[in-house]
C-alpha cells in the first residue's frame, strides 16, 4: 500500500465531470478510486513496473507482455 500521496489536477468538461460523479454513486465509488485504479492499469499495460504486479516487458511497439 502507498505511504506518500500526490496530487494530481485534471480538466475535464462539466458534462463529463457530472456522468462520472453519476456513475460512480451507481457503482459505490469514487472519482479518485476510479482515476487510481486507470493510471494503474495504463502503467502496468505499458510496462512501468509497480511493486505488487507481475514485471512485464515491453514488445517492438512499446506494447507490454508478460515477463
Amino acid at each position: 500500500m502507498q505511504r506518500k500521496t500526490a496530487r494530481i489536477s485534471v480538466l475535464i468538461d462539466a458534462g463529463k465531470k457530472a456522468a462520472l460523479a453519476a456513475t460512480c454513486e451507481i457503482q459505490e465509488t469514487t472519482p479518485s478510486q476510479v482515476v487510481r485504479s486507470l493510471i494503474t492499469e495504463f502503467l502496468v499495460a505499458h510496462g512501468a513496473n509497480l511493486p505488487g504486479y507481475p514485471k512485464r516487458k515491453l514488445d517492438k511497439r512499446g506494447s507490454a507482455k508478460p515477463a
